[in-house]
């Protein structure tokens, strides 16, 4: 779909410079076409706060099996994928293929581990049971009290605040112009979207509009009724620890737990940062770290793996993960001709950032959404504004 323009015009128009916007602006770059992102800070959103576990296996939740599809198919491209933004950026992203363990404490959680172990293998997945010792045997800092655990070499790591640098600067390298801006208005002309209007006032024109703007997609003013994408914001408080140079290696692998129906991950970074969390609060658009989520994640870890008590704190963060009806993305057309959605990835975002380039460059480019996420449009859900509409956050 090549541009009709004839002006100062873009042939696609990004809100919103996370990672999700940032690679579908990228990749759409690649394709020939002339790509803008307007955002305030792009390289930030979500991703500031994101642990980065690439967990399709572990990830898994009942009812969601469709979504698995989409998981695994995105898992699968990372290698590559991190080689070739990598290249294109010059930039590491701290992709580490090292593995995920989840494991359980009380009896409890090993028969709701063990559950979970069975819906891996009727889905196909590849995962190993261990006993508690087996566990142990893997990461010596684990508790005595591990009664057993899944060993999932599939399940791996990046770093989405690397990730999402590298994905600014292959973005600039592609000749995508950056607008350092907030969207006040998306501009509607002839029943189709042709742009936004700036908090300035300035007016941005363009062939095509995605809105990629995580929990705040459904908040740009001028949506038509029913258009606006049924996102909501789901807290998440997370704790970066430092593992000093004697305690190195702290833990090998991601370490995921069940501890009294609660979940906490673990994930070592090999710069030495052991990120911690998370919660999940409905708590609308506070982003306050609270001295209760900080107490419950060191709980937990501590219940998981003793020594990390020992450890400097270095920082506390909350986020917000944007999450549909569903807890599956929104991808692609809307009803209304030239707006498309790239958003409600949920704590799925970094596990999806490459398909999700992948099928909105050949949306915007060739002008028909890839089969793989087809299941995945906005037209899924009722249009209903009342059901998208959103109070503007504080």
């Amino acid at each position: 779909m090549r541009s009709s323009h004839h002006g100062d015009g873009y042939d696609v128009l990004v809100v919103g410079g996370g990672i999700i916007g940032l690679v579908t602006a990228w990749r759409t770059a690649q394709r020939g076409l002339r790509v803008a992102v307007v955002d305030p800070e792009p390289g930030g959103g979500a991703a500031r706060v994101a642990a980065g576990m690439l967990a399709a296996v572990t990830e898994l939740h009942y009812g969601e099996e469709l979504l698995l599809g989409l998981n695994v198919a995105s898992a699968a491209r990372y290698p590559a994928f991190v080689a070739e933004l990598e290249a294109a950026s010059g930039r590491e992203t701290g992709f580490r293929a090292c593995g995920t363990l989840a494991v359980a404490l009380d009896s409890d959680d090993r028969a709701h581990l063990r559950e979970l172990h069975a819906l891996q293998q009727r889905s196909g997945l590849d995962s190993q049971w261990l006993t508690g010792r087996e566990c142990r045997r893997l990461e010596p800092m684990l508790a005595p009290g591990v009664r057993g655990g899944l060993r999932v070499d599939g399940d791996h790591q990046i770093d989405p605040r690397r990730l999402a640098a590298a994905l600014l600067t292959a973005c600039e390298r592609a000749g995508v112009v950056l607008h350092r801006a907030r969207a006040e208005r998306l501009a509607v002309v002839r029943d189709r979207a042709a742009g936004v209007a700036l908090a300035d006032g300035a007016g941005l024109a363009a062939d095509q509009v995605v809105l990629a703007a995580g929990s705040l997609s459904g908040l740009l003013a001028g949506l038509p009724d029913g258009v606006a994408p049924p996102v909501r914001p789901v807290k998440g408080q997370v704790l970066r620890l430092t593992v000093p140079a004697p305690y190195a290696p702290f833990l090998s692998r991601t370490v995921r737990a069940l501890v009294r129906g609660g979940h906490v991950y673990l994930v070592p970074r090999e710069n030495g940062e052991l990120v911690v969390g998370a919660t999940s609060e409905e708590m609308g658009w506070d982003t306050t770290v609270t001295a209760g989520g900080v107490y419950e994640l060191l709980r937990d870890a501590h219940e998981l793996v003793p020594g990390i008590t020992e450890l400097p704190l270095t920082e506390t963060r909350a986020g917000l993960r944007p999450a549909s009806p569903d807890n599956a993305p929104l991808l692609g057309p809307t009803a209304l001709p030239g707006l498309h959605l790239a958003t409600g990835h949920h704590r799925n975002g970094v596990l999806l950032t490459p398909v999700t380039g992948d099928v909105m460059a050949a949306l915007l480019a060739d002008g028909e959404l890839p089969e793989e996420a087809r299941p995945f449009t906005p037209h899924r859900f009722p249009s209903s504004a009342d059901s998208a509409r959103q109070e503007q956050p504080a």
